[in-house]
């Protein structure tokens, strides 16, 4: 990829694909300003260089136009203040009403585009709206991680029309992390996978097989590769369809001489529900109709060692309900112990991301993905489309 670094962006007027997908409250006010702090790099960069600077996000999933709850101009509101300086704003993100907006920009100034996905054609990739975009911008730059899996105008098409493209710092730091901790790791590397589905994640699984010398399985996706090793997981969330896939998945660890490890012990509760009775229990004393909901003080402290051991840590995916405090525990032994590893550790995005804030420990990882989807689609082994259109 060019690097923005690579480009005299003196005077220019540069097209920024940022993700600014912010969570909000019913009042339009932004609960985490994270994804707006992580482009705060590359914009006060391109300020000093005197660009003129147009960027472009979306935000939810608005149907059929306009939606003013997911209006981009609280983002612009919060990225003025954090900047101490102003940003102005477009009602749109095409058209001769915008144009004019970009073309009255002085050297170092900002404007926000309203939500891109007002147009139903970004998301259709559709040519003649992303040449519209491109016509505002001397330079497409790319600085969305989170969205560079993604096959859309904003992402891939500009990319046909703009006259130069380059990656931001953010998707440098993004895709080097990634390569840094899969493709080149300091060894052993030890890949910590959780969440609900072994669907979600199977491409994932099977590619990581190529690179791991040992793999923590944990979260309700366990549940699945315990039943290919004949447990019954009694009302536990598994995928019957997969039982057969997730035990050639163990067969080929096996094979290779990677260490695949299970829980060996159970949170169980008798109900999905935070305030449900619980029980910790050993893999055959699952009580009838309960379900698994963490895993095992036994389990974390075995994982806990496999992870002291490592050289390299990708953590994606939480061991239970972290969101519920009473299955938090088996997620916050193993972020305390990612956290106290010399190890080089990834965090990857999402549900993870919110794991480690939850469990205090985003200051001691080495790096937090800021795209949960694109991470996984990287982990799959696959090209994510924007950093290919940028080559």
């Amino acid at each position: 990829m060019k690097s923005i670094r690579d480009i005299d962006v003196n005077g220019k007027t540069l097209f920024i694909r940022v993700d600014y997908n912010l969570p909000m409250d019913d009042h339009g006010n932004i609960t985490d300003d994270n994804r707006i702090r992580a482009t705060l790099e590359l914009i006060s960069y391109l300020i000093e260089k005197k660009a003129k600077l147009v960027l472009a996000s979306h935000l939810g999933r608005p149907k059929g136009g306009r939606d003013e709850k997911f209006s981009l101009k609280p983002a612009a509101v919060r990225l003025s203040e954090l900047l101490s300086m102003p940003v102005a704003f477009a009602d749109d993100c095409i058209g001769d009403a915008v144009k004019k907006q970009v073309e009255s920009l002085g050297p170092g100034q900002i404007l926000m585009l309203e939500n891109l996905r007002f147009h139903d054609e970004e998301k259709k990739n559709n040519p003649e709206f992303a040449k519209a975009l491109a016509e505002l911008c001397d330079v497409y730059v790319n600085n969305a991680f989170a969205v560079s899996h993604r096959d859309q105008a904003s992402v891939t098409g500009i990319t046909r029309y703009a006259k130069s493209s380059a990656a931001g710092f953010l998707l440098e730091k993004e895709v080097r992390s990634y390569y840094d901790s899969v493709q080149n790791p300091k060894k052993p590397l030890v890949v910590v996978i959780g969440g609900a589905k072994v669907s979600s994640k199977l491409a994932a699984l099977e590619n990581m097989l190529k690179f791991v010398d040992c793999m923590i399985i944990g979260g309700a996706m366990a549940n699945t590769f315990l039943a290919a090793k004949g447990v019954d997981t009694k009302g536990s969330m598994i995928e019957a369809d997969l039982i057969q896939t997730a035990s050639d998945i163990m067969d080929h660890a096996k094979e290779k001489g990677i260490d695949l490890a299970l829980p060996v012990d159970l949170v169980v509760a008798e109900r999905f529900d935070k305030d449900a009775e619980s029980r910790i229990v050993s893999l055959d004393e699952i009580p009838d109709g309960w379900m698994a909901l963490d895993i095992g003080p036994e389990s974390a402290k075995s994982f806990a060692k496999s992870i002291a051991r490592a050289g390299t840590i990708v953590w994606n995916g939480p061991m239970g309900v972290f969101e519920m405090e009473r299955f938090a525990a088996g997620t916050q032994t193993l972020a305390d112990a990612i956290a106290e590893s010399s190890a080089f550790s990834v965090v990857g995005g999402g549900d993870t991301g919110l794991a480690a804030k939850q469990c205090g420990i985003t200051e001691k990882v080495s790096y937090i993905s800021t795209g949960g989807g694109a991470f996984l689609h990287m982990m799959e082994g696959k090209v994510l489309p924007g950093v290919a259109a940028l080559e």
